[in-house]
């Protein structure tokens, strides 16, 4: 059965491409609100809007086999990213694809904004011919004030230099050298709002920037000055920019987007003739549909069929270097993680885990939320390395990972601990090599013992009193309950002490001979541990 991709909102089809001929099931609706909605996503594996549909908890609550939401453009406020994350749910978009045609917009409005283009063509088209009326301003020499230097603040910069325009830019995670290289004046955003002639946004909508030109600051900014918006409607105030239009301390505004779209008929801005208004046009390319559309198309394709994360917005994305180097990691300590979960019984408050050998010189966290994912499994049915740090945290566990440089190869490339009701359980593994590129992985230590076993299939982990006869009796009592055995490992401290097995066998064992083997005199605990 293919997997389903629907798509709810108006996407290039010939971007819909490499996940038709991936062999997706690929189902485009449009429009769709309430129940029709929800009735559409319930079996979808992947779903791809726009900016028009709403990903609500609602949404997410009806997609009950949803994996991954792709995003054909930049921005991700219609989409709830905190819920999908919980829910283990990608969120993928396509970052560049809007960048110079957004940017273009935007230097479209700029000029049109200096020129009074639109007004003077309505003018002449009723007949009139009114050249007086509306004489412009030069934009060489004029001060362009830009908050916000990312991928299309950095473009519009360019553009506008190259008409002659002075750039002056606030963004606090832009180093000043490479603004200098950029030809671009950072100040501080008051002295942007004081010195600009015109000012552009292009920052994300959060919390933070929601109305951050409001009343206050076109009160600080030039007499005249004009104001640009095609990034996210709500960064300006419109009840307040309207006023100052009508005050005469701001000259006009050209604005793409608006906090309800479409905008209310009452909507002040729409009843100035000062104020050019286009309906979220800044991404409206045949250009740029069909490049988003086939950016998330193809991020999509290769999470669902190979995992491979790109685009993500609630997860780190890796490099391709960094893939490579941690892949066989993430293997090793997702068994490590379902091992470790089947050997306790209780709660687990905190998980500490050491790294060391070539890990180190790369973030692994993905190796962390690798291991969390197989440890919380049984805890939560849709735990996987998304949300597995946010499932750790509602469960109030302690996630603590530190990095050890060694020298030689005896330091196991993973250490775990796990602290379960007050106790400590501690596993170690690491990576054999094998010849060529084969390398598997290995648990090496469990609790101080040194085992060397192959963290997968049907297993038996079992602690004894070190006595002579008791591998005899194991093997008996498997024996008799038809269960071959693959593998045996055994571990202990010192001789006639405690030792350990890990017991590799060829099917689960069932409750009577797992029973029958703790009830044995010198068997201490025996475990049943799947990894298939």
């Amino acid at each position: 059965m293919s997997m389903k991709i629907f798509v709810a909102d108006d996407v290039s089809d010939s971007g819909l491409e490499p996940l038709r001929s991936a062999g997706f099931d690929v189902e485009k609706r449009t429009g769709l609100k309430g129940d029709d909605l929800l009735k559409a996503v319930a079996d979808c594996d992947g779903l791809i809007v726009r900016s028009e549909t709403k990903v609500t908890e609602d949404v997410l609550n009806a997609a009950r086999s949803l994996r991954v939401i792709g995003r054909a453009g930049v921005g991700v406020d219609n989409i709830d990213v905190t819920s999908s994350t919980r829910r283990g749910v990608v969120v993928m978009n396509a970052p560049d694809g809007n960048t110079i045609t957004t940017a273009e917009h935007t230097i479209a409005l700029l000029i049109s904004l200096a020129r009074s283009v639109p007004q003077a063509s309505s003018s002449l088209k009723a007949g009139r011919w009114e050249r007086k009326k509306f004489i412009g301003v030069e934009l060489q020499g004029k001060t362009l004030g830009i908050i916000g230097l990312g991928r299309i603040g950095r473009v519009v910069a360019s553009r506008a230099r190259a008409m002659g325009m002075l750039i002056v830019a606030y963004d606090p995670f832009i180093a000043p050298e490479q603004a200098r290289d950029l030809e671009i004046e950072l100040a501080p955003l008051e002295q942007v709002y004081a010195r600009a002639d015109f000012l552009t946004v292009h920052t994300p909508l959060t919390a933070e920037t929601r109305g951050l030109i409001d009343r206050e600051v076109l009160g600080k900014m030039k007499k005249g000055a004009r104001i640009i918006n095609c990034a996210r409607g709500g960064l300006v105030d419109e009840n307040a920019l309207a006023e100052a239009i009508n005050e005469g301390q701001i000259a006009g505004a050209a604005i793409d987007v608006f906090m309800q779209e479409p905008p209310h008929p009452d909507n002040p801005l729409l009843a100035l003739d000062q104020v050019i208004v286009t309906p979220h046009l800044g991404a409206s390319t045949t250009e740029a549909q069909e490049g988003v559309a086939f950016t998330v198309a193809e991020q999509m394709r290769d999470f669902l069929l190979a995992g491979a994360l790109r685009g993500a917005v609630n997860v780190p994305a890796l490099g391709q270097k960094e893939l490579s180097l941690l892949q066989p990691y993430l293997g090793l300590a997702e068994s490590m993680g379902r091992f470790q979960a089947q050997l306790v019984d209780t709660a687990v408050s905190e998980v500490k885990i050491e790294f060391a050998g070539e890990i180190v010189d790369v973030d692994a966290a993905p190796v962390t939320r690798a291991f969390l994912s197989g440890l919380l499994r049984d805890v939560s049915a849709r735990v996987n390395v998304i949300n597995a740090f946010v499932i750790a945290e509602e469960r109030g566990i302690r996630v603590t990972t530190t990095y050890v440089r060694t020298s030689g190869d005896s330091t196991p490339a993973i250490r775990t601990q796990i602290v379960a009701d007050q106790s400590n359980y501690m596993l170690a593994g690491t990576l054999v090599n094998y010849g060529g590129n084969r390398r598997e992985g290995r648990i090496t230590e469990i609790d101080g013992f040194n085992i060397d076993a192959t963290p997968s299939g049907h297993m038996l982990v079992t602690r004894n009193r070190d006595v002579p006869g008791v591998i005899g009796r194991v093997g008996t009592i498997l024996g008799e309950a038809g269960l071959n055995i693959s593998r045996f490992h055994l571990g202990r401290r010192e001789r006639g002490g405690e030792a350990m097995a890990v017991i590799e066998i060829d099917a689960p064992i069932s409750k009577e001979p797992l029973q029958a083997l703790r009830s044995l005199d010198q068997v201490i605990s025996a475990r049943s541990i799947e990894l298939s």
